[in-house]
């Protein structure tokens, strides 16, 4: 049985989770395929592979090629990238994993900080012999507008109530009483939230509805001196609106851990602005949550070498 681990960035997989239990033939990549030739070439020899959620997509035409392949294992228990009816059509169990909670909230409140405090900014002018280059908004008595409030965001706004920020959320399905139970006020609309906060973070699913939630009209509502943070779907995102706001400074900056290409290309437009925050998808990428995805992953090819599959997707 051949097993590829793939986009495992950071040579974590391998001491993160026991791999030697499976009695198997292992192989770990650490780079990222993006050309759909390259993947296919790679993966064609493989039983099993074991992948991280948005880091490569697995549509039918990828599925398709892959005539070895019996089980595709995700981390999360939802994985919008791979194409389950084709995996279906194809005989190709797919698992998940589940993880602990709290990584993506903590990153989203590093972003805030660094964002509205300057702090990578002076970190570099500091190294450069520079001493106070800039000056950073204090968070106590502002406003912070929390597009979604579900598990994360609400997460993320129990700090927010520690730091005596002002809590305002919007959702469709958001009522004023599942707002008022994490300490927020329910916006009548996300035009109210976008003209109020000063800081926007951005916590919505992605769907169809959501797609392209804030475009240039949408980032036109905010305040010249708010910012907008988002580390949920880059889609959410009217990507060429949020360049020309940046570019404009008609928002005063953005910190951002999702991207419409990703890994970020070193000639994305984004890496040349000076009023933005820029994470490598962080959110889940901790020590904790990537051994609870690598571990469940072992259980689960365990789990299907014994013909009783678990966490299983479809």
């Amino acid at each position: 049985m051949k097993i590829a681990v793939i986009d495992d960035f950071q040579d974590a997989a391998r001491t993160l989770a026991d791999w030697n239990s499976l009695a198997a033939d292992v192989t770990f990549f650490h780079d990222h395929l993006a050309d759909e030739a390259l993947l296919i070439e790679r993966l064609r020899p493989y039983d099993i592979v074991c992948i991280m959620r948005e880091r490569t997509p697995f549509p039918a035409s990828v599925l398709g090629a892959l005539p070895n392949l019996k089980l595709l294992v995700t981390s999360g228990m939802r994985n919008l990238s791979v194409d389950m009816a084709a995996a279906a059509a194809h005989g190709i169990c797919v698992a998940g994993t589940s993880a602990r909670g709290g990584a993506t909230p903590e990153l989203v409140w590093g972003l805030i900080l660094s964002l509205v405090r300057n702090i990578p900014t002076e970190d570099r002018a500091l190294r450069a012999g520079r001493w106070q280059t800039t000056i950073g908004m204090q968070l106590s008595g502002k406003t912070l507008g929390l597009v979604g409030l579900g598990r994360v965001g609400a997460a993320v706004a129990r700090v927010a109530v520690a730091l005596e920020m002002k809590l305002l959320a919007w959702s469709p399905n958001l009522t004023p009483a599942r707002a008022a139970e994490h300490g927020a006020t329910c916006a009548s609309s996300l035009d109210e939230l976008l003209r109020a906060a000063d800081v926007v973070s951005l916590h919505a699913v992605l769907n169809a509805g959501s797609r392209g939630l804030i475009g240039a009209r949408e980032l036109g509502l905010m305040k010249p001196e708010a910012y907008l943070v988002n580390a949920a779907r880059a889609a959410l995102i009217d990507q060429d609106a949020l360049l020309a706001a940046l570019r404009n400074r008609s928002i005063a900056g953005a910190a951002l851990d999702v991207y419409d290409v990703e890994p970020l290309p070193a000639n994305h437009p984004l890496l040349t602005l000076d009023n933005t925050v820029l994470a490598p998808h962080l959110g889940y990428v901790s020590a904790e949550s990537l051994r609870d995805f690598y571990e469940q992953m072992v259980e689960d090819i365990a789990a299907w070498m014994r013909a009783a599959p678990i966490r299983v997707l479809q």
